[in-house]
């Protein structure tokens, strides 16, 4: 099943949060905007927006904007955590049906990770 756009709104902007493209402060595009940007409603950025500020990624400030909120380091590695468990809750099955043991993927797993830029 394909993922409503609003989600993935929210996911590329929490994903741009953890992984520091957005800082604290930073200020998202208005609502129009990213709809025309998007060509989506702006029913559905002000949904994202919304379910942002509800899980204290952004908070609003009346007719100034929408900016990114403090993120806790701590709880930021913890979001971070929760969704790569997520994959793996995803993938691990995948790889069973395909008869992929454990230690062909960590060594999957390993070799993709030391073949990546960075952290």
């Amino acid at each position: 099943m394909k993922q409503p756009i609003y989600e993935q709104i929210i996911e590329q902007i929490i994903v741009q949060v953890l992984n520091g493209k957005l800082k604290e402060g930073d200020q998202l595009p208005s609502i129009r905007k990213l709809a025309s940007e998007l060509k989506v409603s702006v029913i559905t950025t002000k949904r994202a927006y919304e379910e942002l500020e509800r899980t204290g990624y952004v908070h609003t400030v009346l007719g100034k904007g929408t900016f990114i909120a403090f993120q806790d380091k701590e709880n930021m590695k913890s979001r971070q955590l929760e969704i790569i468990t997520r994959e793996l809750e995803r993938l691990v099955p995948e790889c069973k049906r395909y008869n992929i043991g454990l230690n062909e993927l960590q060594s999957l797993v390993q070799t993709i990770y030391e073949e990546e830029d960075g952290p």
